[in-house]
């Protein structure tokens, strides 16, 4: 059958227009959906884990109030104080002891009928029941106070519990002014007899009306600097009710910025979290902007749903950064169309004949003829066409052998992936076994933080006890005290070593050349032994604010790593001056320095250049520096020498 010649033409016209004119579009508009719906549930998504990581926290500090009230309810200390009588007063300043030692906000002592006995600020008012709720001996959840209640629990946090309502969008409509209860995280822990009979209670709460360091450091946790792209900024939130009382939401009023303590959830959100009971994931109105947000109830002992657990980021930066896709998308689509169809136009007539010559010459090779296209006149690229077609059959034997050879390098590259996985493996074992450590290291630190507590209330029972007769064994008792702040150090070394960048120590004002002077004496036998001669330049008018023990751990270890570098000798030049707030102190060897590749990774668990190092040390060193806002820094030498520097800075205050 003889085709008219137009047929082939109108055939390359339909099909070259088609994708363009319609396939093009459709595609267009369907990744254009697909990547908005992508994005909104990405979003969401990643404020349900936000929300998950918040709630967690919630419920730790919840449940570890409730391990602290009852580590005191059977403490020997308080037993002892219970069995002797002892006064409310005397009471009041164990409990005092107990409060400033967990960083809770009140703690009371009531009978076994709920009645008030003793608070840590002194005396109770009147034995009454307030802030008591009745259910398991144990408890520890989230409680509402009336403000006569809590007035009588913790008087000097009264200011923090009113807040005053203020105007907000789409918020449910209200008379109230002023929310005057309080929110607190109360637990409470019974006091038995040697009987087992509960004699007492112990009630320890925290207030949450107006708590910005709680709500701040839930914000940290869940949004830490970094975490959120295109300048979007993560925020926090409690309510009480529907009524933000803690918050780092901000209110943008005159130029300045104000927390938008006083302002209330939307209408919409508080009949689903509150009223249903249910967990909100979506896009909300929150004070004067839109967050992606995700609300969860908040219920006390009871069951009740008493206020709301909130986290969320600011949604504009990503709709900008959706719309702005989806019209990058329309453009590009829109483009591609309009050269697809101009190309089409201005080609069509060139490729008629071409293509059918060279269609001939493909059947006459099908059937077994040896066939060229031959030279080919129009369209320059289907010229080269022609002539690499023309090319195919001589080329066979060639791309046969290409195609063996690459066989060949992709067997080898094959083998190399293979090396490459068996040592990732071996590494994320390595891991494995140091995540399994970490466990058993803590856990062990937990068991022996109880015993350690049970021992320095005796010993301070002991001392109340013996009263003037206690000069006679003050050597014994002031060795026994060396003896558990030994325990307690090594408590803490363990948990610094399962959670490095949570566990820090006390915060003390160091001398830098005193500290350099003492890890000096500590690694003496090394240093004797390398034959290193050392130089120091002390130009240091402050004090380091930071604990001891733990900067000299660092340094010795920055000590023993220069040593390490210099061999059998070299110059160790030790140095300390005043740089911002701070003091600086620089420890600088005369080895080799550091690699590039070394360098760049050298604060990283498990690096290490030593064949029988951990990797620990370093990062070890860098977490404890930076848990009190300082910062440890390596580079090379830069005075014409080689060697390695490392600096450590720390904040510090102007010696008098």
């Amino acid at each position: 059958m003889t085709r008219s010649p137009g047929s082939i033409r109108r055939q390359l016209l339909t099909l070259s227009l088609l994708p363009a004119g319609v396939a093009l579009p459709l595609l267009g508009v369907a990744l254009a959906w697909w990547g908005s719906s992508a994005l909104d549930a990405l979003l969401v998504t990643k404020v349900r884990a936000d929300l998950a990581v918040a709630h967690g926290y919630f419920e730790r500090v919840r449940s570890e109030m409730g391990a602290s009230a009852a580590a005191l309810a059977d403490s020997q200390a308080l037993q002892s104080a219970l069995a002797r009588g002892t006064a409310p007063a005397e009471l009041g300043a164990l409990l005092q002891r107990f409060k400033e030692r967990e960083g809770v906000d009140f703690v009371n002592l009531r009978d076994a009928e709920g009645r008030l006995l003793a608070t840590d600020f002194g005396p109770p008012l009147q034995a009454t029941r307030a802030g008591w709720f009745n259910g398991p001996a144990s408890r520890s959840a989230v409680e509402v106070l009336a403000p006569q209640d809590f007035a009588l629990l913790a008087p000097a946090l009264q200011s923090r519990v009113a807040v005053p309502l203020l105007p907000t969008p789409y918020a449910a409509p209200t008379e109230r002014s002023t929310e005057e209860r309080a929110l607190v995280l109360l637990a409470r822990a019974p006091v038995a007899d040697a009987r087992g009979h509960i004699t007492h209670y112990l009630q320890a709460g925290t207030l949450l009306n107006r708590n910005l360091a709680f709500i701040d450091h839930i914000n940290e946790i869940v949004y830490p600097p970094g975490t959120l792209p295109f300048g979007s900024r993560g925020t926090a939130t409690l309510f009480l009710d529907d009524l933000r009382i803690t918050t780092n939401v901000r209110l943008f009023e005159g130029g300045a910025a104000h927390r938008a303590i006083g302002t209330r959830v939307s209408q919409q959100v508080r009949e689903a979290v509150l009223g249903r009971g249910s967990t909100w994931l979506d896009r909300a109105f929150v004070v004067g902007d839109w967050y992606v947000s995700a609300y969860a109830p908040l219920a006390d002992g009871e069951g009740r749903r008493v206020g709301m657990l909130y986290v969320g980021f600011l949604e504009q930066p990503f709709t900008l950064l959706k719309y702005g896709v989806l019209l990058g998308i329309g453009v590009l689509f829109f483009a591609v169309m309009g050269a697809a169809a101009w190309l089409s136009l201005r080609r069509a007539r060139a490729l008629y004949q071409p293509l059918e010559r060279m269609a001939h010459t493909m059947r006459e090779v099908q059937s077994g003829q040896r066939a060229r296209v031959g030279p080919l006149q129009g369209s320059p690229e289907l010229g080269a066409l022609g002539a690499h077609l023309d090319g195919l059959l001589d080329t066979v034997d060639e791309q046969t052998r290409a195609l063996r050879w690459a066989n060949a390098e992709l067997d080898a590259k094959v083998e190399e992936r293979t090396r490459e996985l068996q040592a990732a493996q071996r590494q994320l074992l390595r891991s494995e076994k140091m995540a399994a450590i970490g466990q058993l290291t803590a856990s062990i630190a937990h068991e022996v933080n109880n015993p350690i507590a049970v021992l320095q209330g005796n010993l301070d029972l002991m001392r109340e006890l013996l009263g003037e007769h206690v000069n006679s064994v003050r050597d014994e008792l002031k060795l026994a005290d060396e003896q558990v702040e030994r325990m307690r150090l090594i408590v803490a070394q363990l948990l610094q070593f399962s959670r490095p960048t949570e566990y820090a120590g006390y915060v003390q004002a160091v001398d830098p050349a005193q500290a350099l002077q003492d890890c000096l004496r500590l690694v003496g036998p090394q240093l004797a032994r390398s034959r290193v001669q050392v130089k120091q330049q002390f130009a240091h008018t402050r004090t380091a604010a930071i604990n001891r023990q733990e900067l000299q751990q660092v340094l010795v270890n920055l000590l023993l790593n220069a040593l390490q570098a210099m061999g059998d000798g070299g110059v160790l030049r030790l140095s300390t001056r005043d740089e911002a707030e701070g003091v600086l102190i620089s420890v600088a060897d005369s080895g080799p320095g550091l690699a590039p590749e070394v360098l760049r990774d050298l604060f990283q668990p498990f690096m290490t250049t030593k064949h029988d190092g951990t990797g620990l040390g370093l990062w070890i060193s860098h977490g404890l520096i930076e848990r009190y806002g300082g910062a440890l820094r390596a580079r090379n030498r830069d005075d014409g020498e080689s060697g390695a520097v490392f600096e450590v800075w720390v904040p510090g205050e102007t010696v008098a």
